[in-house]
């Protein structure tokens, strides 16, 4: 896996030799190894607490439990707040490693499927990781595409090709007579293309070949993720591979993602803990005007600790311990949530409400056009 995660510099074209890996390598583009997971053995831990801590609450505890551990201002022992963050915290861990090694076995599935790859003028069958920018794959009915691929022939006349979404896909006229193995064994074009970008809509590049030049549009490219339909075969030449694919660049990163909910909750424990600075402080001055006016007669009785020297040094100690006297107003119960159970690869983080819904429209419609006719709605 450490391929997947080679660092590159940036591009300013794609360029791509059809049946020469030795020249494409020279460029260092992607392998078509893809990595959505966000952790492993050694980051688990670090990366995962540091998330976790991004929950006010959850910092507010951890602060708390240092205060505990201060015998001069504590009154409560530190377990009764370790234990129920050490358990919140674990829980959620457990959550999150859970899902992330769905990640990892989702990945290892899609990096080992097999596809047809044309190496030294024979079909090999090749694990979709090792496939290679400029390599020529063959694809059959029914399979899914394993990258970004310039479409060169197919078993269809004039070089047409039908995808899943029931887009149209067509090879342009020069390359879609190559549909024998010899022939496009000693096809040696070289596409000069856009970056890797994520506009689904939108390539433009131009196609090298004997001495000629060929424009290519966003009609002649199956992308990583379709499936071709009603097409006993085509051959396409990888252009775009793992992380370069548009599929990959509007995925975007594995992130630590934060529902309304959770943005509401960190709000109202800010709130809280405020309002608790505040009591803090009405009582730490009542403390200190206290022991100034009154508890000096009881130094006899009640004498201070030895690090006390004053009124105002009684009264900051004494803030600090009303903090952790009164650090039940932020109840660690209030982020311990029923999370009911959902489908596979769907988790608490990646749902909440919806604020968007797209909608397609394929071009043999005309208009979309929907009108209401009734709605019964029972209470």
């Amino acid at each position: 896996m450490a391929l997947c995660a080679k660092k590159r510099p940036p591009e300013e074209e794609r360029r791509a030799r059809a049946n020469d890996r030795e020249y494409n390598e020279k460029f260092q583009y992607a392998s078509n190894c893809i990595k959505t997971s966000k952790y492993n053995i050694l980051t688990f831990l670090p990366v995962n607490l540091f998330e976790q801590f991004q929950e006010v609450a959850n910092t507010y505890f951890l602060f708390l439990l240092i205060l505990q551990l201060i015998p001069q201002i504590s009154s409560l022992s530190w377990f009764t707040t370790i234990v129920p963050l050490v358990l919140v915290l674990t829980i959620t861990a457990v959550k999150d490693a859970t899902d992330d090694y769905f990640r990892h076995k989702s990945d290892n599935q899609v990096n080992n499927r097999q596809s047809q790859v044309l190496i030294n003028g024979i079909l090999q069958q090749e694990q979709w990781m090792n496939v290679c920018v400029g390599d020529i794959i063959k694809l059959e009915n029914n399979q899914f595409v394993a990258a970004d691929l310039l479409l060169l022939s197919s078993s269809e006349p004039h070089g047409l090709c039908y995808i899943e979404t029931g887009y149209l896909r067509q090879a342009i006229p020069v390359t879609s007579e190559l549909g024998d193995i010899s022939k496009l064994a000693k096809f040696d074009g070289e596409v000069i293309c856009e970056p890797p970008n994520n506009k689904l809509d939108k390539f433009s590049g131009t196609l090298y070949w004997k001495e000629n030049k060929f424009p290519l549009s966003n009609q002649n490219m199956l992308l990583r993720g379709c499936v071709l339909r009603n097409t006993e075969w085509c051959f396409g030449l990888v252009i775009f591979a793992g992380p370069d694919t548009k599929l990959m660049q509007n995925s975007g990163r594995t992130k630590f993602k934060r529902t309304s909910i959770d943005r509401l909750m960190n709000t109202l424990v800010l709130w809280i803990f405020g309002f608790l600075v505040c009591m803090g402080v009405i009582l730490a001055i009542g403390n200190a005007i206290w022991e100034h006016e009154v508890g000096t007669r009881f130094q006899v009785y009640l004498p201070w600790d030895e690090a006390v020297d004053s009124a105002f040094f009684s009264g900051f100690l004494s803030f600090w311990s009303y903090i952790i006297i009164l650090n039940t107003v932020v109840p660690i119960s209030l982020y311990v949530r029923y999370v009911p159970s959902l489908p596979w690869g769907f988790s608490r983080e990646s749902g909440g409400p919806i604020e968007l819904l797209f909608s397609m429209k394929m071009k043999s419609l005309r208009s979309n056009l929907k009108s209401s006719s009734s709605c019964t709605v029972n209470i």
